[in-house]
């Protein structure tokens, strides 16, 4: 199984903008863009808390399980 960020579905679910949010929750654009482009991206518990805290949900609800096939197309050189 391989874990997904749902962050860009909740932002947009509560009408909050990347701009928003990177703001709100002191996290770099940069990334906020790289999990919205990227919902396989590894981040760290801390970033995934600070985002979590300012979409109001409980980090959790911002990772969900998915098949292994659906991350296929993000593994490098074999890696996960």
């Amino acid at each position: 199984m391989a874990v997904r960020l749902r962050v860009k579905e909740v932002a947009q679910e509560k009408g909050i903008s990347m701009g928003k949010l990177h703001r709100a929750a002191d996290v770099s654009y940069k990334t906020i863009k790289r999990i919205y482009s990227d919902p396989f991206y590894a981040t760290t518990t801390i970033t995934l808390g600070k985002l979590a805290r300012v979409l109001g949900v409980s980090p959790g609800e911002l990772i969900e399980e998915v098949p292994d096939e659906e991350n296929s197309s993000h593994v490098v050189n074999g890696d996960q």
